[in-house]
Order: C-alpha cells, then sequence, then structure tokens
C-alpha cells in the first residue's frame, strides 16, 4: 500500500490510478484532455515552472503551420465551456502566441492536474526492475520526481505517455553525432538555439559579427533569414553569416518552396536561399566539423579533414535534438537502433526515405513497446527524426488514449492527413509569403566542400547519375 495525492493506493489495483503524461507541451496536454475525454483521470509533470516551458524558450520563433494546425479538436472541447475562442485559423502563431493563447489556457483548465515543477527522474515497474519478468504486467509503474523545492516523491500510474519531447537535448556541432573537441570550451561563444534578435542584448551580441550557423533544418533556415534582416538594418552593419552544411547544395536543400503545401513552410525555405543568394551567409559545402578552437576572441571550425574556416565570432548549431532516455532506463523499450524511435513506426519516418507529408498517419501499434502500458508520444517519439509535425502528435495520442479507455477499433483508425513536401521539424518566419520564387535544381551528388555565395544566376552544382 502507498500514498499518492493524500489517499491510500493498493499498487496492485492498477486501474484506479491516474495515467502519468511527462511534459505539459503541445502534445502532453492534448493527452491530457483526451484522457478527460475518455474518463480517464491524467497527472501531467511538467519540469519548467509553467506549462509549455520549451515552447516559450522559443517564443520570438513563428510557426510555419496555421492555428487550424496546432490545436487539437479533444482540447478545444475542454475549453470550450471556459469562453476560449480559437483565433484566426488561417494565421502563422508564434512560439509565444501558442503557449499564451493555447497551452495556457488548457493548463488552467485541467487545474490541479497540471503539476509545474516536477521533473521525472526514473519511471519502472512497482518492485521490479527491467530484470524481472515474474508478474511484470501486472505491477502498476511508479515514477519518481523532483520537485523545485528540493522534494523527492514517488507516484504510480496505470500507465505512461512520455511526451516529454526533444527540446532539453540537442544535438552537438560535431558530425560524429559527439561534441567537437573545444566546443564545450567555446560554450559563452555557442548556441543551440534560434537566436531571439528582437531581445536588445541578444541582438548586440550578433550585430556586425561574422556569425557560423551549423545545420541545413527549418531552425538553421530562421536564423539564416534572421541574421540577414540584422544585416540589412542601421544597427546590424557588417553581420554576416556563415552556413556549415555537411552535404552539398542540391534541388531539396531549400524545401518545397511555391511547391510546399504548406506555405509558410514553403517561404521559410526561400528566405533562406534568398539571405545566400544577396550576399548575406556563404554556404560552405562537405564541411563536417571536427573541432572549434580559440583564435583570441574568435572561433575557428575545423573539419574532419583538417580544413580551417576564417575565424567567427558566433556559433549557432542547429543540428537537430535527440530523445533522453536515461530516466527510461528500467523500462523494457523497443526502439530503432539508429533514430532511438520505436521500431514499428521508425521505417515510416526514416528521415532517408520521407519528409513530413509522406509519413504514413499511425497510432498505438506502431508505438507500442515491450513494455504494456508505456508510449512515447510527440517529438520523442521520432527520436532522432526532424520530420515532426503537431498534427502527428495529437492523431498519436488520441489513439493511445482510445486504446487505454479499450477502444480498440477507434484506437486503429486513421483520422490525419498531413500536407506534402518541404522541410519538417521547425519554425516558420512569415505569415504571408510573398515571393514566388523557387529553389533552384540539382542532382542527388554533393559537390566538393567549397565556400560558395549563391547567387540568382548561379547554377546549383550537379553531376551525373
Amino acid at each position: 500500500m502507498s500514498k499518492q495525492r493524500g489517499i491510500v493506493v493498493n499498487t496492485t489495483a492498477t486501474d484506479q490510478l491516474p495515467v502519468v503524461v511527462i511534459g505539459a507541451g503541445p502534445v502532453g496536454l492534448a493527452s491530457a484532455a483526451h484522457l478527460v475525454g475518455r474518463g480517464l483521470e491524467p497527472l501531467v509533470l511538467e519540469a519548467g515552472p509553467v506549462a509549455g516551458a520549451a515552447v516559450r524558450e522559443w517564443a520570438h520563433v513563428r510557426l510555419f503551420s496555421t492555428w487550424g494546425e496546432v490545436t487539437d479538436p479533444a482540447a478545444e472541447k475542454l475549453l470550450a465551456p471556459t469562453g476560449w475562442v480559437k483565433p484566426d485559423t488561417t494565421t502563422y502563431p508564434t512560439g509565444g502566441d501558442w503557449a499564451a493563447d493555447y497551452l495556457q489556457p488548457l493548463a488552467d483548465v485541467l487545474g490541479d492536474r497540471v503539476r509545474t515543477g516536477a521533473m521525472v527522474t526514473g519511471v519502472s515497474r512497482a518492485g521490479r526492475d527491467r530484470i524481472v519478468d515474474a508478474d511484470r504486467d501486472a505491477q502498476p509503474f511508479v515514477v519518481h520526481v523532483a520537485h523545485a523545492d528540493g522534494r523527492e516523491e514517488r507516484l504510480f500510474a496505470r500507465a505512461v505517455i512520455d511526451a516529454s519531447g526533444t527540446w532539453v537535448t540537442p544535438s552537438p556541432a560535431g558530425a560524429s553525432g559527439l561534441t567537437a573537441l573545444g566546443e564545450k570550451a567555446a560554450a559563452d561563444r555557442v548556441t543551440y538555439r534560434v537566436p531571439d534578435l528582437k531581445d536588445p542584448s541578444v541582438r548586440a551580441r550578433y550585430a556586425g559579427r561574422r556569425t557560423a550557423v551549423i545545420g541545413s533544418g527549418a531552425s538553421a533556415f530562421t536564423a539564416l533569414a534572421l541574421l540577414a534582416d540584422l544585416a540589412k538594418a542601421e544597427d546590424g552593419a557588417g553581420a554576416k553569416a556563415v552556413w556549415i552544411l555537411r552535404r552539398g547544395i542540391s534541388g531539396s536543400t531549400f524545401g518545397g518552396g511555391t511547391a510546399d503545401q504548406l506555405p509558410a513552410r514553403g517561404a521559410l525555405g526561400l528566405a533562406a536561399k534568398a539571405a545566400v543568394d544577396e550576399g548575406h551567409a556563404d554556404a560552405v559545402t562537405g564541411f563536417r566539423t571536427e573541432a572549434i578552437e580559440r583564435d583570441g576572441d574568435r572561433l575557428v571550425l575545423v573539419a574532419e579533414d583538417g580544413r580551417r574556416l576564417d575565424p567567427v565570432d558566433e556559433v549557432v548549431v542547429l543540428t537537430g535534438f535527440r530523445p533522453d532516455l536515461s530516466f527510461l532506463s528500467e523500462l523494457r523499450l523497443g526502439l530503432d537502433e539508429r533514430l532511438q524511435a520505436p521500431v514499428e513506426l521508425a521505417p515510416l519516418i526514416d528521415p532517408n526515405q520521407h519528409s513530413c507529408g509522406t509519413v504514413y498517419p499511425h497510432g498505438v501499434n506502431e508505438l507500442s513497446h515491450p513494455e504494456q502500458g508505456v508510449y512515447l508520444v510527440g517529438m520523442k517519439s521520432y527520436g532522432r527524426a526532424p520530420t515532426f509535425l503537431a498534427l502527428t502528435g495529437y492523431e498519436q495520442v488520441r489513439s493511445v488514449v482510445a486504446a487505454l479507455a479499450g477502444d480498440r477499433e477507434s484506437a486503429e483508425r486513421v483520422e490525419l492527413v498531413l500536407p506534402e513536401t518541404g522541410v519538417c521539424g521547425g519554425a516558420g518566419l512569415f505569415d504571408q509569403p510573398d515571393t514566388e520564387q523557387t529553389a533552384d535544381g540539382g542532382s542527388c551528388c554533393a559537390p566538393a566542400p567549397a565556400l560558395i555565395p549563391l547567387g540568382t544566376t548561379t547554377p546549383a552544382p550537379s553531376c551525373g547519375s
């Protein structure tokens, strides 16, 4: 017997326990809304001080999905009696808008079902480490929590939905997947977030300076476009970006352009291309970072082949994210050895084969693990794949919660159609893309490593196949 939330709990009566949801972000709160709608009790544990803490850290960045694509139907139903009005579905929220106008009201209506300042430090089966087979599936989950005030707590759950995301574990600059030599020592000049150039102190840090941007996804596009805008401003004269790509420039480098079914996502890629075309950024292709060295007050990037770039003042590393699996180490998870995503899901989201629009909608079957009753959802379910969209996460939790409620027919039904083409897994810049420019074509082959200031009349490198 154990006490939980002020009541005596029989640790074997799992059907009377709450479903613990880890993370009060968009997908975690949507999980709670679906659980409430199904008559199941959620307990959401958020490590940050407020709901949507991770989203608030990129409050300045605008999504490339509209309001119509970033709210969950079950959440809307829960919000409706409070007088909540859904924002204009055709407009694009910033991270700050998303948190203030949707996530916080949703957390408020869920009330004490959401606990903030509660970091999950471990999940296991009650009385069973990962080795023990005997009577394992009959035991509830035990969840260890460290509170912001220093308290530690043990909770029990009938199931665990991990929607903690990947925000706190960005990938490093090193091309091998390991931290580049000297990367930690250069921490005062290295960031893993898109800089907020509307913040005066941050703006001053980049104005008139040379900044390396490492990465090839939507976040890198955003940073390049923002740095280009800074270079055009009076207070940013002399700002220059050096865009570091591990591969070459090809027709798909800048995303879907005007063919993208998410227009703002296409515009984002075109804005990054414009930054290069207009001379505000130079693209360095085929450069795999091995080391970051000090050169006085500046930094020098060194490639695996020994090449060295001219010194830069700042480095923005936007090479993706990876899941933190450390607190799940006592659970029996079935994860793909490459992506660290559930084994049934991994082939459907492999970024070598799929963009977000070609990912087949999926649910409880693809998200299940050998450990029954535990699910990784949202961005965390994708492991290291960058192709995630909020709509995908909402469909995941709809299916998972239906299964937990015993409605297998609904759990296995597909209720999602995704937009096609383009860049995935990041955020955009513009409400109304106003360019009709398309990315130059190219082939599959990477050119020789080079510094390439792209002009509108310069053909993209190509090779025969």
